[in-house]
């Protein structure tokens, strides 16, 4: 059984391996949020393995061993066949309104995927099925495996990079697949079978080795072929068709791609004034994920640095000179550039991406003119949250730049993402480090009706509240370019020669007040002139004592995201369902704009997808009993063993995407988040299932749902006293106040199993497949459930399904 035990291990670890390596792979091809289908995709997966299995039984008949080895080649075999599909299917989101082929493709794209993990699937409930008074040690191996996977492909990606990570999964698979032979081989030997068997076996061995070897060297030397195509909207792709554009630096690591185009087309200034008749110098442009280009500048001639004097982040170095700066997340470095043009005192640069750091310090150090070598800059590898917490020191000015590209407000790719900068307790983390009369300096983009800008203020005046400042609109003020809003918060009141500064920044570069203590409504709407005075009507409304009806009745969700929601660009309210289907096909967004609406879609495919499979098994079987000693009527007894493992799927799930979506903040990067959640929960889920068999059930459940609802409010001091942490500590920590919460979820699922093998036997494959189409629909609902609510009502909802299962199940334990 060793070898067997092994090769669950290897198919599990290559099974999580391969779904990260997804989200990954999703977020650079695509947009981040297609990363979270990686989950519901592997889940659907497993949810089919469970339904063929129930439905047809004969196929775990007989010779298992090598019908195992066979279902692991065909799983690595589904790994490199669904990655060349959906690298090579020219599936387009954005033309899905009016292509109507784009439909099947996205129904292709998302078969594919489900591949591997069918097959992935298929052996471990083959296993459950065959040997449940195993159940334990299977699914711990299984779990055990799987966070193993999650912590290679951390290793795998920087060297690798996404094609060599997907090898490395087909790898894991090939030796899984070869582990089964093994275990297959001495039992052939044992039964003494011929000497023609044998060589047959040793050469099928020889031949595993020798593919092997070749998917390691291909692993160290991906071929062009399988490299990651983007989509040809992504700022990469748009920039590299210049004519003259030149990729001229590409690293991989754990958590992003970053690119470096050259070509002289490349332009950013954000904000710019218009009364600037100067050039600009050459610039290149640096993008993570293949989006959001940043330029990296080049120390030219003198004159040609005067634009920085006429961006709006210049005005606070007119408020405070010779200040102490802090840069949050510079990107290509010109904040940078613009901090020491003004003749600070010191600039401390904090970068949570190494590789954006080695593209400018070192790639284009002399371009830049030294600029990361000035003596004056400091350079601090983590997230400006974390850096915050951690120093004691304080700045007269910190900027949080605007390192994403311009988005309209309804784009829906982008409406998903989490932004733990831009929460309520983000800005309270900055302020607390600025010195008294200190700057915080905020910009975001300009978009029609107003939103981001109108949230950022919204974040800024719900901070200072939050902080005890009574009257926060004398420590605000907000002005626009064409292009750009830029905020400043200001560690107490504005003074009446600041704001005279501020006036006449704003008159020669004809930048328009938006607000400022004291402003007259003459002041505003003079240069960039709208029908309206919107974005200043707006601020008049955060900062009344009304804001609350304000947002109610706002057409766009501008309301001040937080910790426990942090989804800044969602803007999504269900008042604008009409308007966007009634632009549906006639904008040239994808999806019509409406980014929350793509989870809805998806749940309604889903639980389509999934009822079939659930109801299959059902159709085929009919009411036939094969093992088991029934306790009760049939129809009773699978409407209990249905309630309890849909329930655990969506109890497992409901605890396991909140927490990756939490501990973002914590860890700083969602891919760090994703694996680290992970490896904690099935590590020791592993080994809760290892101890299942020693504790009742009912008191399993009941602890479990307790301790599911301690951990919403001791979250955020737990972060709010780690997070200064070194990254290596907050790792462990994360881990370790996750072990209790995994090694309780571990025990339900092969306590039922175990229990159900003595009740009805013939049920497990089907309970197997109702558990993974469970857990779809709960990676989907989930992420709904925290967009519109919060990761602790996800929380609150994952005590609720572990309650019911306990109700669904406990007469069955009696």
């Amino acid at each position: 059984m060793l070898s067997i035990y092994l090769g669950i291990l290897l198919i599990s670890a290559a099974t999580l391996a391969f779904e990260i390596t997804l989200t990954r792979i999703f977020s650079v091809a695509q947009w981040y949020h297609f990363g979270f289908m990686a989950v519901s995709i592997a889940l659907l997966g497993f949810g089919a393995s469970g339904s063929i299995l129930s439905a047809f039984p004969g196929l775990i008949r007989g010779r298992i061993r090598r019908r195992l080895s066979g279902i692991a080649l065909l799983f690595s075999a589904g790994i490199l066949a669904s990655y060349l599909t959906i690298n090579y299917l020219p599936f387009d989101s954005f033309r899905i309104a009016w292509e109507r082929r784009q439909l099947l493709y996205l129904a292709v794209y998302y078969l594919s995927l489900t591949l591997p993990f069918l097959f992935s699937g298929l052996s471990i409930g083959a296993l459950l099925s065959l040997m449940p008074q195993r159940a334990s040690v299977i699914y711990a191996f299984n779990l055990a495996g799987s966070g193993l996977g999650c912590l290679a492909v951390l290793g795998i990606l920087p060297l690798v990079g996404g094609a060599g990570a997907v090898l490395f999964a087909t790898g894991l698979g090939l030796l899984a697949a070869l582990a089964f032979r093994m275990q297959d081989t001495e039992c052939k030997l044992q039964e003494n079978v011929d000497r023609k068997s044998r060589i047959t076996h040793h050469a099928s061995r020889i031949t595993h080795l020798a593919v092997l070897v070749l998917l390691a060297f291909l692993t160290l030397h991906p071929p062009v072929f399988l490299d990651v195509r983007m989509s040809p909207y992504k700022t990469l792709s748009t920039v590299l068709r210049y004519p003259d554009a030149r990729l001229a630096f590409t690293r991989w690591n754990a958590f992003s791609r970053v690119d470096v185009v050259e070509s002289g087309a490349i332009r950013s200034a954000p904000g710019l004034s218009f009364t600037y008749q100067g050039s600009l110098p050459l610039q290149v442009g640096l993008t993570v994920d293949g989006g959001n280009l940043s330029p990296i500048t080049q120390d030219g001639e003198a004159d040609e640095a005067d634009f920085l004097d006429d961006l709006p982040t210049a005005l606070p170095y007119y408020l405070r000179p010779q200040s102490r700066v802090l840069i949050v997340q510079p990107r290509g470095g010109l904040d940078v550039l613009q901090a020491l043009h003004h003749d600070v005192a010191s600039v401390t640069v904090v970068e949570d991406n190494p590789l954006v750091v080695e593209a400018v310090r070192d790639r284009y150090d002399v371009f830049t003119g030294r600029l990361y070598h000035d003596p004056r800059v400091r350079i601090v590898l983590e997230s400006g949250r974390s850096y915050a917490r951690r120093t004691g020191e304080r700045f007269d000015l910190i900027y949080l730049s605007l390192s994403d590209t311009f988005k309209v407000v309804n784009f829906g790719a982008y409406s998903l993402t989490e932004e733990t900068r831009y929460t309520v307790e983000a800005f309270q983390d900055f302020y607390r480090r600025l010195a008294d009369g200190g700057l915080l300096v905020v910009s975001r983009w300009l978009q029609i009706p107003p939103s981001e800008s109108v949230r950022a203020g919204a974040v800024a005046v719900e901070a200072l509240r939050g902080l005890g400042v009574a009257r926060p609109e004398e420590q605000i003020v907000a002005f626009r370019s064409f292009q750009t809003m830029t905020i400043l918060i200001k560690r107490g009141p504005f003074t009446q020669a600041e704001r005279q500064t501020i006036r006449a920044f704003c008159r020669e570069r004809q930048f328009d007040l938006v607000y400022l203590p004291g402003i007259a409504p003459d002041e505003v709407n003079r240069y960039n002139v709208l029908d309206e005075p919107a974005y200043h009507q707006a601020f008049q409304q955060i900062l009344s004592a009304q804001s609350g009806r304000f947002f109610a009745e706002y057409p766009y969700d501008v309301s001040p995201p937080t910790d426990d929601k942090p989804f800044f660009f969602h803007f999504f309210k269900w008042s604008q369902v009409p308007l966007i289907l009634r632009l549906f096909g006639k904008t040239w967004q994808p999806f019509g704009g409406g980014g929350y609406l793509v989870l809805v879609a998806l749940l309604i495919l889903t639980a389509l997808a999934s009822a079939g499979l659930i109801l299959l098994p059902l159709g085929i079987k009919g009411t036939e009993r094969t093992g088991g000693k029934r306790k009760e009527g049939s129809r009773l007894l699978r409407l209990r063993i249905f309630g309890y493992f849909t329930l655990l799927g969506i109890g497992y799930l409901f605890i396991e995407i909140p927490l990756m979506q939490r501990f973002i903040l914590f860890l700083g990067h969602p891919t760090y988040a994703f694996a680290a959640v992970l490896f904690a929960v099935l590590v020791f889920s592993g080994l809760g299932s290892l101890a299942s068999p020693r504790l009742p059930l009912p008191w399993v459940l009941a602890a479990l749902c307790v301790a599911i609802l301690l951990y919403p409010p001791l979250l955020p001091p737990f972060f709010r006293l780690l997070l200064g942490l070194p990254l290596t500590l907050r790792l462990l920590a994360a881990i370790l106040i996750l072990a209790p919460l995994g090694f309780l979820m571990g025990m339900p699922f092969p306590k039922g199993i175990a229990l159900l093998s003595d009740v009805a036997s013939d049920l497990i494959p089907w309970a197997w497949g109702v558990n993974g189409c469970a857990s779809v629909l709960s990676s989907i609902l989930s992420v709904m459930i925290a967009v519109a609510s919060g990761f602790s009502w996800v929380l609150v909802g994952a005590s609720v399904a572990y309650g019911v299962a306990l109700v669904a199940i406990y007469p069955l334990t009696e």
